[in-house]
């Protein structure tokens, strides 16, 4: 098991930049997740729902801060994780994932941060979160 992070209250832990987000991307993800819905892949029926064009689904852009989230702080220190989808992502866009820590506190004898989280597109912020993770404070 990896050794928990180092973190203190304020700290903002390295940004990952991930894009442009490309139609192969978002047909990958289709596959994996079965999300095949056609605003994600059909821009015949994209130009009739409103969009400016295909869009990515959102849960493509949680896993993706999910991913940072484990690589940052290492899946096995991870207590919880919660999204919130805010605006949409198109192609072309680039991602860029990070979050800060707001607050340490001792739980069952493990240092506990909760962070909050954010994944922000060209336009800015497209999902907000919050996660707990486990972290040395000392």
């Amino acid at each position: 098991m990896r050794t928990p992070a180092k973190v203190r209250v304020g700290d903002t832990p390295d940004v990952r930049v991930v894009g442009p987000v490309t139609q192969s991307d978002i047909v990958r993800f289709a596959g994996a997740g079965g999300d095949f819905n056609p605003l994600h892949h059909d821009p015949g029926f994209v130009a009739t729902s409103g969009f400016p064009g295909v869009i990515a689904m959102g849960q493509m852009q949680a896993g993706i801060l999910a991913g940072w989230l484990s690589d940052t702080f290492g899946v096995e220190h991870v207590r919880s994780f919660g999204v919130r989808f805010v605006a949409p992502v198109f192609l072309g866009d680039t991602l860029t994932l990070g979050g800060t820590v707001v607050s340490i506190d001792e739980t069952n004898g493990e240092s506990l941060a909760k962070l909050d989280l954010v994944a922000s597109g060209d336009k800015g912020p497209v999902v907000t979160g919050s996660a707990t993770v486990v972290v040395t404070t000392t």
